[in-house]
């Protein structure tokens, strides 16, 4: 009974090193910083414009941010 839970627990780890080590090989090079901390000036483009004059009016700016974070290997 022990033993089976400890498999199971193995199960999750592998598939989420495999989740994480596949979305790396998709979006090509592995990210160097955390998605947070990831592009802060489109980041900071982008939400003062969402703030201001709402979301449907800064498609722009949210493209620019996107292709900044996947640029620096998110995939997005």
């Amino acid at each position: 009974m022990g033993s089976s839970s400890s498999k199971g627990v193995g199960v999750v780890e592998t598939a989420a090193a495999t989740t994480a080590s596949n979305a790396a090989a998709a979006g090509g090079d592995k990210p160097k910083c955390k998605a947070c901390c990831a592009c802060p000036e489109t980041k900071r483009a982008r939400d003062q414009c969402i703030v201001e004059n709402g979301e449907e009016n800064c498609t722009k700016l949210i493209e620019a941010h996107k292709q900044c974070m996947r640029d620096a290997g998110f995939n997005i």
